[in-house]
């Protein structure tokens, strides 16, 4: 019989994502100045004004309203009759300092006992679905936005697309819990007004079908591809109109997208958003490391699928628990030729991995302004690749030159170092697999 399961992504031009982007766009430029920056910050976005609140603690100083407008510019609102643009946007800051009670939790004299920055579980997900360990259905929905996205900024075809967009794909599994063919895709994309309803319904619906699922299908493996049968269903627009869209059309907040932004309700959210955190919030980093430790399972053949929660308490640097779920896929045999249960490959995973957020922090980078990029089509299954960047300060790490004779610093940074398969030998030597 089989069954069917649904996941959505929007684009960069989504108002909530607007709104993820500025946090995350704040949250680095804090971290250029000072890697040490504690920041947490929520924006709000609706028509012609952009509010940006939080609390940090940092020896730097970000001019906000730059920062916003960039973004916001970059996005690609920068046109007045959007009814809301990067140029006459109102920008408010109500960005004061961090709660000396939680600072206290979190610094100590020794930063390996730097203790979590609130309370709460994390949650890791991985499964063979996709060749870079994603669910499937969430992440053809973020493939077809990053690529409605490329057609936008390239303006060669689909020249009266807007920012803003939404995807929502449904897979048909069976009942092995295989993906057997796609269901239902659905796009919604903003547009410029046309002469007639009919005539621009008909327009979307016909380039979207042979100009973005073509594209699309290319970027993926055969294995992949061929799940789009010629009988899936294809919903463009639905309501027949989307000329009014982002901020002017709906409000945005920071962290209303999270299951976007994970793994598209395959499986449990610990409910805090990841944007405008730096990563003494393990709300975002142990997120980070759940993921990098289900992926690198996966990868090494433990189990076709796997699920990793982790829990802290405010202060503490150790867990206070981490549970595993193979459901019922684990391959890894001991040497009695039984097969691991779930508690305990959470032991060994206990044994391989230092969850402290300190240790996680350093792991992976995340003292370091990478977090912008992260705001969009998910935070999970992208490319790991490293990139020099500018910073404001001046340490071992740090590239100094000379330029237009000012001294400049800059940075060589690893961008979703998460998704780094760099312990898949070691998970092999501990499972004893070849």
């Amino acid at each position: 019989m089989g069954y069917l399961f649904t996941s959505e992504s929007v684009s960069e031009g989504h108002p909530d994502k607007v709104a993820d982007q500025i946090s995350d766009a704040l949250l680095d430029e804090f971290l250029r100045w000072d890697p040490d920056s504690k920041v947490a910050c929520e924006t709000l976005v609706t028509t012609g004004l952009t509010m940006s609140s939080g609390e940090v603690t940092t020896k730097g100083y970000v001019y906000v309203d730059d920062v916003v407008r960039k973004t916001i510019k970059k996005i690609g609102y920068t046109k007045a009759e959007y009814k809301f643009d990067a140029d006459s946007c109102g920008v408010i800051s109500t960005i004061h300092d961090q709660s000396p009670d939680i600072y206290r939790g979190v610094v100590r004299n020794k930063k390996e006992n730097q203790g979590a920055g609130d309370q709460g579980m994390m949650f890791g997900y991985a499964t063979t679905e996709m060749d870079n360990y994603m669910p499937m259905p969430v992440e053809l929905a973020h493939i077809l936005m990053q690529e409605l996205a490329g057609i936008r900024r390239e303006g060669k075809k689909m020249k009266y697309l807007r920012p803003d967009s939404k995807s929502q794909v449904t897979i048909e599994y069976d009942d092995n819990n295989k993906p057997v063919r796609i269901d239902t895709i659905v796009v919604s994309t903003q547009h410029d007004e046309f002469d007639t309803d009919k005539n621009m319904q008909q327009r979307i619906h016909d380039d979207i079908k042979n100009i973005l699922i073509p594209r699309v299908r290319k970027t993926l493996s055969r294995r992949t591809s061929d799940l789009f049968k010629s009988d899936f269903h294809l919903l463009v627009n639905p309501t027949g109109k989307f000329v009014i869209g982002g901020p002017y059309g709906d409000t945005g907040l920071t962290g209303r997208k999270i299951i976007v932004d994970t793994y598209g309700g395959k499986c449990a959210h610990g409910g805090g958003a990841f944007s405008g955190k730096d990563a003494s919030k393990v709300d975002r980093s142990a997120a980070y490391a759940t993921r990098h430790i289900a992926k690198n399972m996966v990868a090494a053949g433990i189990a076709d699928e796997m699920f990793v929660q982790v829990a802290y308490a405010i202060g503490l640097a150790e867990p206070v628990g981490l549970f595993v779920n193979t459901y019922g896929t684990c391959k890894a045999k001991k040497s009695n030729g039984k097969i691991y249960t779930d508690s305990e490959i959470a032991e060994i995973i206990n044994k391989l991995f230092d969850l402290r957020p300190y240790a996680i922090i350093k792991r992976f980078g995340l003292n370091n302004p990478i977090f912008e990029r992260t705001a969009t089509y998910g935070h999970f299954g992208r490319d790991t690749y490293v990139e020099e960047i500018k910073v404001y300060y001046k340490n071992k790490d740090t590239i100094t030159r000379n330029i237009n004779g000012e001294e400049k610093h800059f940075k060589k940074v690893v961008f979703f170092a998460w998704e780094k398969l760099d312990y898949v030998n070691k998970i092999k030597k501990a499972f004893g697999l070849k």
